[in-house]
């Protein structure tokens, strides 16, 4: 099967942690290669932002990125990039029609579901949609600092009842959904995927302070991702350590503002020499760094999905979250890990010194956690999952067209 994967700000090739990229860089580049190691071919494409990438670049054998040229060819965020929509899908069209025609295009995100729809309708290209996040969820949490586009949640809606298929990712989505006007018979459930090769249990570990328990955060350092609830909680949670993971690089660390805000928190709070700010680390040590921690806290105000709880389950390290979004869905109460309130420094320090202080439980989660993982949340069963939805979706539309 051809699968066309478009990610217009989220490059599977970009490096993660700066505040555009994240989840959905490791989500489209996992599942591009998980598409690709099952025999499909698989072509992702995301917008031009330098002028010396090539256009085409391999991603090992079968699958590429390729680079859209659709507004000028540098870094936007991507709130900015509704009015180059238009020339991507542009340029897609030209694409599908003259050299590389797929058999379902997978979009990731809303903007990407537009261009996709466009240049699929010229194409008679079947459409899958996945939002990553909605801009309701957005609007009502971030308020007058949401700065969307004001067409997003419209958009959303239309893609909802003009896509073939929506793939959801969490129960919580499939409620927003409904509640914008989408019928349940266009949604499908298929989770993200975590790579159970390189996150398990078995392997190094980062170095640790000698007689103290690590609480881990991975996190990009904006509030909306609660950092600033674990410092809070950490005054009372004596004997543990705060390490954060995430961020700038190193190096850059000590210029970035909510860094600098983060550790005046935490000379407030007089847990300083309790809070490590490690910023971005390579990619390839994340597992390490899982596996140094005796508990990984998720404290978002909201969040859609979340890869870092999947990431710390199959490293076999239990999980305090928040109960917003798909880490209702992750994380299982009592058996993975705990689920604790949002914005709620003090139910999270009550959950993680329970945790901390009793190893039998711990262990009990940590073990049931690395289980759930790879049982459920395995790359190459959730890309099945989407095969069968792609093949769905494409046999739909051939017996329209008969």
């Amino acid at each position: 099967m051809r699968i066309a994967l478009i990610s217009e700000h989220a490059s599977p090739l970009a490096a993660l942690g700066d505040v555009d990229a994240g989840g959905q860089n490791t989500h489209v580049a996992a599942l591009a290669g998980t598409l690709a190691g099952q025999g499909h071919e698989v072509r992702v494409y995301t917008r031009r932002a330098d002028p010396v990438t090539p256009e085409v670049v391999p991603m090992g054998e079968r699958a590429e990125v390729v680079h859209v040229p659709a507004g000028p060819a540098v870094e936007l965020p991507k709130d900015e990039l509704l009015p180059h929509m238009a020339e991507f899908a542009a340029w897609l069209t030209a694409d599908w029609r003259d050299r590389w025609r797929p058999d379902v295009a997978h979009a990731h995100f809303w903007m990407s579901g537009i261009a996709a729809l466009e240049a699929g309708r010229a194409c008679t290209v079947p459409v899958v949609q996945t939002f990553h996040a909605l801009g309701t969820v957005k609007r009502r949490h971030q308020g007058a600092a949401d700065t969307s586009p004001e067409q997003r949640i419209a958009c959303e809606r239309l893609l909802g009842t003009s896509a073939d298929r929506i793939v959801v990712q969490c129960r919580d989505e499939i409620g927003e959904l409904l509640r914008m006007g989408v019928p349940r018979s266009r949604m499908v459930l298929v989770p993200s995927g975590v790579d159970t090769g390189r996150f398990h249990p078995y392997g190094p570990a980062v170095p640790r302070h000698p007689g103290r328990h690590r609480v881990l955060t991975v996190a990009r350092l904006v509030p909306r991702k609660g950092v600033e609830d674990g410092i809070r909680a950490l005054s009372a949670v004596p004997g543990a350590e705060l390490v954060v993971v995430g961020g700038p690089p190193p190096e850059r660390l000590a210029a970035d503002p909510y860094a600098r805000r983060l550790l005046a928190l935490a000379e407030h709070c007089r847990v300083a020499d309790r809070v490590l700010l490690a910023g971005a680390v390579p990619a390839a040590e994340m597992p390490d760094w899982y596996r140094s921690a005796d508990v990984v806290a998720a404290t978002p105000w909201y969040e859609p999905f979340g890869l870092t709880p999947l990431e710390a389950m199959a490293c076999g390290v239990p999980v305090v979250a928040t109960a917003v979004g798909g880490l209702t869905d992750t994380v299982v109460e009592g058996v993975t890990g705990d689920l604790v309130p949002p914005r709620d420094p003090r139910s999270l320090a009550t959950a993680l010194r329970r945790l901390l202080g009793d190893e039998a439980r711990r262990f009990g989660y940590a073990a049931a956690a690395a289980d759930r993982a790879t049982a459920t949340y395995s790359w190459p069963r959730v890309a099945e999952r989407l095969t069968e939805v792609y093949a769905t979706v494409g046999a739909a539309r051939m017996e329209v067209a008969v």
